[in-house]
């Protein structure tokens, strides 16, 4: 850049004495939190090794109480062995290419903060794969948000009348779930209208048809829960930012506590204990069509995704298998590249419970 000059000044026209000055100090791009890993379990991570490995996992059986009175003869049952699949059916990969020149002349390491956003950008892509998947949708694009509907099972199903997604359809919350005032629901398969209430407000319904209030829609997830038998240690719910500024809405010391801080930035958890969930914040969840942040309350075809579970009922299993830096036969540089495996698979489908939801 050249300085101005008083007018008639003829010294150094050009301004080439003023070098251009490149920092050193790099400007890093935004990261989202990564939650998956926190609510899944890894039992079976030491159990594959390559794509296209599978690992067969024994239910267990199901005990048959029978009444006795003296003298009845005692008939054993058999005791089934039926099993499913967790299959590592993902693999991402990242290459790039660092010239010779370019790393002998370069003021900052390009070939470390490649690598660096690599590794963040496939941990990235396996937690918003992960969240589609455990709630019934799936990515269109890789490396964005699940905007589809899951239609078929990865392996076998753990529960054989789960739906095509894997998932119970008593645990999904659609409109329907939910009446107002007169006792009339929302239709099936659209979105739950959330509602901000009111500081102070004490009204336990909505006057329209299909709407809800956010924490009324969270105790609702927790009554699914409940209902299943599900253990209140290690329960857990996902939210979205839009859903969270409701509940803030509703009530903001709900997020008045100390214990933020490092675990937040690590892992996106905003509050230890809420009706008996770890909450965590993420913009890793589905979004389909507009998403959440659409208005005009109930709504089929634009909305957000919430869940609720307990962290035994969806296992993933992931490595990265191969990284590796070696020259690049084509020039004179290296070539760096990685690739990521893993499978995710739905345990117990009983012990998570979705909610689709968009703003009133």
């Amino acid at each position: 850049m050249a300085f101005q000059s008083a007018a008639g000044n003829g010294n150094l026209p050009n301004g080439n004495f003023s070098p251009v000055i490149y920092s050193k100090q790099v400007q890093l791009a935004f990261r989202t939190k990564s939650v998956a890993q926190d609510i899944t379990n890894s039992d079976y991570f030491g159990e594959i090794a390559n794509f296209g490995d599978s690992v067969k996992i024994i239910k267990e059986p199901e005990i048959t109480v029978k009444a006795y009175a003296r003298g009845t003869v005692i008939q054993p049952q058999d005791l089934d062995d039926e099993d499913f699949t967790l299959v590592v059916d993902k693999a991402n990969y990242f290459a790039f290419a660092v010239d010779d020149i370019e790393a002998a002349h370069s003021h900052v390491n390009f070939e470390s903060l490649a690598s660096n956003r690599a590794a963040y950008s496939l941990s990235d892509n396996f937690d918003m794969d992960v969240l589609g998947y455990m709630t019934g949708y799936q990515q269109s694009t890789l490396g964005a948000v699940a905007d589809t509907a899951r239609t078929t099972a990865s392996g076998t199903k753990a529960v054989s009348t789960a739906d095509s997604d894997e998932l119970l359809a008593s645990m999904k919350l659609d409109a329907s779930d939910f009446t107002n005032t007169s006792g009339t629901a929302g239709s099936a398969n659209s979105s739950i209208g959330i509602e901000p209430r009111a500081g102070g407000a004490t009204a336990t319904k909505s006057a329209t048809a299909g709407n809800a209030f956010a924490l009324t829609v969270i105790a609702r997830m927790d009554r699914l829960l409940d209902q299943q038998n599900v253990p209140t240690e290690g329960r857990w719910l996902v939210i979205d930012p839009v859903f969270c500024e409701i509940l803030k809405d509703e009530d903001s010391r709900l997020f008045n506590y100390e214990g933020g801080g490092a675990r937040e930035l690590r892992n996106g958890m905003v509050l230890p204990d809420l009706h008996g969930f770890r909450v965590y914040k993420s913009n890793n969840l589905p979004s389909i069509g507009t998403g959440p942040a659409t208005t005009g309350g109930t709504n089929a075809s634009n909305f957000g995704v919430i869940a609720a579970g307990h962290a035994s009922c969806v296992a993933t299993a992931e490595q990265i298998n191969k990284v590796e830096s070696f020259r690049n036969p084509n020039s004179f540089g290296d070539l760096v590249r990685g690739m990521h495996l893993y499978g995710r698979k739905i345990l117990k489908p009983e012990g998570i419970a979705r909610a689709i939801y968009n703003l009133v």
